[in-house]
């Protein structure tokens, strides 16, 4: 699947985390698959469903969100999560 993520025209890869075996959204560059960005970020403290996501929508990422909820690859938030100075977007997983 592709996306537009700021300039580049990207492919989503699904992964999971080593850690906890959650879901990871990871952007390649469509043309080299080159790295873009990771889209989440991962709090094994937070409490997530198997099909729940965290998007890191800040710093680099800014537009993260907007991105994969245009796409239709993650609902709109369920809730946002207070880490430090952000809120980050807790969210379905739609693919």
């Amino acid at each position: 699947m592709k996306i537009n993520f700021n300039q580049w025209e990207c492919e989503i890869l699904i992964k999971k985390y080593p850690l906890n075996n959650r879901t990871a959204i990871e952007l390649v560059d469509a043309e080299d698959s080159s790295p873009v960005a990771v889209a989440t970020v991962n709090f094994p403290d937070e409490p997530l469903n198997n099909d729940e996501v965290l998007i890191k929508d800040y710093s680099e990422n800014e537009g993260m969100y907007q991105a994969l909820v245009d796409a239709k690859v993650i609902s709109e938030a369920i809730e946002f999560i207070q880490r430090g100075f952000v809120q980050v977007p807790k969210c379905k997983l739609l693919i």
